[in-house]
């Protein structure tokens, strides 16, 4: 089945305007249950009650509110609310062309393709030109009244648009809890670093399944054919307090033998 575009704006780069549509270059495969009362198996569904009273209460009744202190919050109307919306544009505009290794992978989220909109040959050009410059672009645009910040490059002749997290959403490492014990020894070292050597490889993702998803469907399959399902509960091995180059040891002969 052919892609459906979600969204169609224009990459503008200076004086160059490229119009584009924007495809989903992901899909959720997360197993998503419909919720079912036990003893009728009849759908449920939630309902908006007061915390104070228990009553429900219909939405067009809800207001939303930010709390700024304990107990105490600040209420907003939606006529508010509606004024801060930014304005509605089509156009995807590229403030600077960076380096892709001087971005740190921390700020990328979701992927979206662009195709091209109409005359293809800016956008082919400037997928191109992206490839042959090793370059991506930084880039705002307004998407259902949501300003975005995200990274455009190219990929196998195509340009793609990613989704950026904005800098005050970045956990710095210096936030954690600084390494405790006694300093690393060399031995210690070298054996991660043969570690590392022996597993060295290709990256295949097709080696990589959701492996809860792939049991949950067999499960569904399984009852829907009317087979008592097999279940294997998982049991996690207890946990040893073993010093690092004894697992370092063990985990080098496992591979080893692997191979």
């Amino acid at each position: 089945m052919a892609a459906r575009a979600i969204w169609k704006g224009v990459i503008k780069a200076g004086t160059v305007s490229v119009p584009v549509k924007l495809y989903s270059a992901v899909t959720d495969r997360t197993v998503h249950f419909r919720l079912l009362h036990k003893t009728d198996k009849q759908p449920v569904k939630q309902k908006l009650v007061s915390a104070d009273s228990g009553e429900p209460i219909e939405y067009a009744e809800v207001r939303k509110a930010f709390p700024i202190a304990r107990g105490r919050m600040v209420v907003l109307e939606d006529e508010e609310l509606e004024t801060l919306k930014p304005k509605d544009s089509r156009d995807i505009t590229v403030t600077r062309f960076v380096d892709p290794k001087d971005v740190d992978s921390r700020f990328y989220d979701r992927a979206y393709f662009l195709g091209p909109d109409g005359d293809s040959k800016a956008y082919f050009a400037a997928a191109e030109a992206l490839a042959k410059k090793e370059k991506e672009g930084i880039v705002k645009w307004v998407m259902r009244d949501r300003q975005y910040v995200g990274a455009l490059r190219a990929e196998d002749g195509y340009l793609v648009l990613i989704t950026m997290r904005h800098a005050d959403e970045i956990i710095d490492a210096s936030a954690l809890q600084p390494p405790a014990g006694r300093p690393l020894q060399k031995k210690e070292l070298e054996m991660a670093e043969q570690l590392l050597t022996a597993l060295h490889g290709e990256f295949d993702p097709n080696d990589y399944k959701d492996e809860y998803r792939a049991r949950v469907m067999d499960l569904v399959e399984a009852k829907a054919k009317g087979h008592k399902p097999k279940i294997v509960k998982f049991r996690p091995k207890p946990s040893k307090d073993e010093k690092l180059d004894d697992v370092l040891a063990a985990s080098l002969a496992k591979v080893k033998r692997a191979s």
